[in-house]
């Protein structure tokens, strides 16, 4: 931002406010940025004490008047602080927290503050949140958006910090906003104009200490909805938050499901994506939206995914052909059930991104006959369930990781049959040893499939490296090296 204001474009006054960042990443910078910009004092706090965030550190600041950095100490409240920012990962338990909660002091995070930022003339927000597929919803939400002719961003978790979108000099017409339940618990005053909770399973219970705190996070993205609030028929947890929250008069509840939908729903009936909602006498009435096969890949949860996405484009007054052209033209990012390549009859899939049971679950359930690689960190999961639901499609699983003796006893209390290769390395070549393995398992026909259920960092830097490593190997199968 040029100059220093004395008010955002609200009207608010940071002038002269004492502000708290925590966090010298991505969205800290972008948050401390933003208020100095608005006139703030800010000091950015971090644990940490790298070289690299000392280089962050004089960088930032030598570019802002009224910027200092304070590295080695994330836990102590900085004096006269007025109000704490936070990065979306520090968890609410963090002594800094309870520090400004004895000193009377609000704690907000980026996307709050994004919200407070905005002109009066701001486009309206799309929201989405869930357990899995939120970064996928919201990006074909844009496609379809971009697809109407609307000027719009995925935003939030995921591409340019909100702030930078809300205070940047582009103009939009509406967001695709990705939230996720860390940003939501943090973000108070938030109103969508329509949003949407894909599912809900256990995930991140240490951050937020039980389920019931996990689904109140979430939930709170239909707060002040002003058109619909979209929710998974199947996923009753979800439709309970709508029930739960409140919303501006003449809000809708809008279901999606992969069966036939009812009034008030988006479904699919003989191969076709229908919308019972957003037509004329929606008792009797459906508009045709898109085929299953517009949508890539065409598995049960992308499906689901692409309905999700529908509702809310439809509830923004999107017409049905750009539902249509925008799912064809959506491409999903990589390592979310990407078709590597089928050596020997056999489909290798890339589903590293299925970081937990509910996400590999719904993977699992793309496939009929599976060579299943998993393993990784469980963070606190169980796998009886996923194993149960899953084992008529199980050819055989390559296991791999810290954790992976949990799964192997969830498939040999439920799946006593399926062949299973435990494989206790943990080097930069394990990967390759598993596909070679479930290369070993497979048939003409099966689907060898990474899903792995668990976090990557046990044996690698994130899922996107583990991904790689899995294309990498499969690669070296189709030369003939493996």
């Amino acid at each position: 931002m040029g100059g220093r204001q004395v008010t955002s474009p609200e009207g608010m006054s940071w002038q002269g406010m004492h502000i708290t960042v925590a966090g010298l990443g991505v969205s800290g910078i972008s948050a401390a940025r933003a208020l100095a910009g608005f006139g703030a004092s800010v000091v950015v706090v971090d644990g940490g004490d790298s070289e690299v965030l000392r280089e962050k550190a004089a960088a930032l600041e030598s570019s802002l008047e009224g910027v200092r950095v304070r590295l080695g100490d994330g836990d102590t409240l900085p004096e006269g602080t007025d109000l704490v920012v936070t990065s979306p990962g520090w968890k609410p338990t963090s002594p800094l927290f309870a520090a400004a909660s004895e000193a009377g002091v609000d704690v907000v995070g980026d996307v709050e503050i994004a919200w407070r930022l905005r002109g009066p003339d701001a486009p309206p927000w799309l929201a989405v949140t869930g357990t899995n597929g939120k970064t996928t919803t919201t990006r074909m939400l844009a496609s379809i958006l971009r697809a109407a002719g609307l000027r719009t961003a995925a935003v939030g978790n995921i591409g340019t910090p909100i702030i930078d979108i809300v205070l940047g000099e582009e103009a939009y017409d509406v967001l695709a906003v990705e939230l996720s339940s860390y940003q939501l618990h943090w973000a108070p005053s938030l109103r969508a104009h329509s949003a949407a909770v894909l599912n809900l399973a256990p995930d991140h219970l240490d951050w937020h200490g039980s389920m019931e705190a996990y689904a109140a996070d979430k939930g709170r993205i239909y707060e002040g909805n002003r058109i619909a609030c979209v929710y998974n028929v199947a996923d009753k947890a979800t439709e309970d938050l709508v029930r739960e929250a409140d919303v501006e008069e003449g809000c809708r509840a809008i279901g999606f499901t992969l069966g036939t939908p009812g009034p008030s729903q988006l479904g699919v009936v003989e191969g076709i994506l229908v919308d019972r909602a957003f037509v004329e006498d929606r008792q009797k009435n459906a508009q045709e939206l898109a085929e299953v096969a517009d949508v890539n890949p065409p598995a049960p949860h992308n499906i689901a995914n692409a309905l999700a996405a529908a509702a809310l484009a439809r509830a923004f007054g999107v017409p049905p052909k750009a539902v249509r052209d925008g799912l064809r033209a959506f491409r999903p990012d990589a390592h979310r059930i990407e078709h590597v390549a089928d050596v020997d009859g056999v489909a290798y899939v890339d589903d590293s991104k299925a970081t937990n049971t509910h996400a590999a679950e719904a993977s699992l359930a793309a496939y009929e006959s599976i060579v299943w690689i998993a393993g990784g960190l469980a963070k606190g999961a169980t796998f009886d369930e996923l194993v149960a639901k899953s084992a008529q499609r199980l050819r055989g699983a390559v296991l791999i990781g810290a954790d992976r003796g949990l799964i192997r006893e969830a498939l040999a209390r439920h799946a006593p049959e399926v062949p299973v290769v435990d494989l206790e390395r943990t080097d930069t070549g394990a990967m390759l040893a598993a596909v070679q393995e479930a290369r070993a398992l497979a048939r003409a026909g099966d689907t060898v499939l990474l899903a792995p259920a668990c976090a990557s960092m046990d044996m690698f830097v994130n899922y996107n490296k583990r991904g790689d490593a899995f294309a990498e190997a499969v690669r070296e199968l189709r030369s003939g090296d493996g």
